[in-house]
């Protein structure tokens, strides 16, 4: 029992310093390059095949990073890992292109300090992802000129965390999630003028920008649950999230092609590692959901962020509005019982996931709307093989702005054990 338990924490925190070392973005958007990114509103795989459910119903057999107080439901340990891929078909009315991105999603787990009572989850994820790369080539005015803009940004907010679940009375139970914010963006833009004949004139010039963050965040959570009938219960979660003034460094420079990235190079140095802070606004989320017992669950669920509050590193009067994310999902359980057939005994998801992003330009707002499903698949006894898709559409070609259609994939591996919990009876 003792090696068995060594070998998994040896796993689990292998797997912490291996994700730690790279970093993978889950973002391909254009829309990344505003603000401090592409906000990742919708929990892990399971939360993600459901319409982004997660703060009013978890389960059992999945860790759950969208509301703390649903921890306690994870009566044994867990350990769950990601990986995301994303494809963007991108139209701005004139021009059509095709993106992609992905990598390592997350890693989470959850550990039961007393069974339905208390349970302790730690973890990694990305909070914000930024990941995009863009030419524009236009006509400079009033010359016969060609200005080409290479404009790329990598990079994006991570989170390590730690929190913690609790029943504090009968069906009520609290939860705390403490974070360890990190990491760091570079945006990129270069710049290179061409005759009429394509021959470059003067040298083809660089900004360079690098955001690096390093900050605490909190979050809470509650849940509620309530007895109908003989079968069937109805869930009430809620969620607070405080992140505030995240702490962070700057540098900046203009320069030529390559030399942007020097501080000691010639060029404009604008920022050279200046501290300062990026204002993420708080946000709250409310949901209800209706479960028949070990057949299926249907749940309304939103979120709300003021991003009109938001302000920049480096002070950008980019405009954000208020971010609003509502999901409707459905889960159901074939027959729970099939011990045989591990079709009948998966989980099913489905769901349909609207936002009203904190974009806003040329006056309009930029929304984004998909359609959701998955599953988790029993590989044996207790682990599952959980797997989401998103299809949707953000943005629109309207007043000169770009949209998006895009197939997001997310495949994940759930790996539980109840054998920490039974006492050896013969040695």
């Amino acid at each position: 029992m003792l090696s068995k338990i060594k070998l998994q924490l040896l796993g689990v925190l292998c797997t912490l310093f291996l994700f730690t070392e790279a970093q993978a973005q889950s973002s391909a958007s254009t829309y990344s390059a505003l603000g401090i990114g592409e906000f990742n509103y919708s929990g892990l795989t399971n939360n993600q095949a459901m319409g982004g459910q997660g703060i009013s119903f978890g389960s059992a057999w999945n860790p759950n990073v969208v509301n703390p107080a649903l921890s306690t439901k994870n009566s044994i340990f867990s350990f769950e890992a990601a990986l995301n891929y994303k494809m963007i078909g991108v139209d701005n009315g004139r021009e059509t292109a095709d993106v992609d991105g992905g990598g390592l999603s997350y890693i989470a787990f959850s550990l039961p300090v007393k069974v339905n009572k208390a349970t302790l989850g730690m973890g990694l994820s990305q909070i914000t992802s930024v990941n995009y790369s863009l030419l524009i080539e236009s006509t400079v005015e009033n010359t016969d000129l060609q200005a080409v803009n290479a404009i790329e940004g990598d990079g994006g907010i991570s989170e390590a965390y730690l929190s913690y679940g609790m029943v504090i009375a009968k069906n009520l139970s609290l939860g705390i999630h403490g974070s360890y914010l990190f990491g760091s963006t570079i945006r990129s833009d270069q710049l290179a003028l061409f005759d009429d004949e394509g021959n470059q004139v003067g040298i083809t010039t660089e900004y360079y920008e690098r955001l690096a963050v390093s900050d605490v965040g909190i979050k809470a959570g509650a849940y509620y649950f309530m007895p109908v009938g003989t079968k069937g219960k109805i869930h009430l979660g809620a969620i607070y999230q405080h992140l505030g003034n995240v702490n962070g460094k700057a540098f900046a420079k203009l320069s030529s092609f390559g030399q942007a990235s020097d501080p000691d190079s010639d060029g404009d140095l604008i920022a050279n590692n200046e501290p300062g802070s990026i204002y993420i606004p708080d946000r709250y989320g409310f949901g209800i959901s209706y479960e028949k017992n070990n057949k299926y669950v249907i749940g309304l669920e939103g979120q709300y962020q003021d991003f009109r509050e938001y302000r920049s590193l480096l002070d950008d009067p980019l405009r954000l509005h208020q971010a609003i994310k509502v999901g409707l999902g459905f889960q159901i359980v074939p027959d729970y019982t099939a011990i045989d057939n591990p079709l009948k005994r998966g989980t099913y998801r489905f769901g349909l996931e609207y936002q009203q992003t904190p974009y806003y330009l040329n006056a309009t707002n930029i929304n984004d709307l998909g359609i959701t499903f998955g599953a988790s698949l029993p590989v044996n006894q207790l682990s599952l093989v959980n797997f989401a898709v998103k299809a949707g559409q953000r943005g629109t070609t309207d007043n000169g702005l770009i949209r998006e259609s895009y197939v997001n994939f997310t495949l994940g591996l759930s790996l539980n054990d109840n054998s920490w919990f039974y006492k050896r009876v013969f040695e």
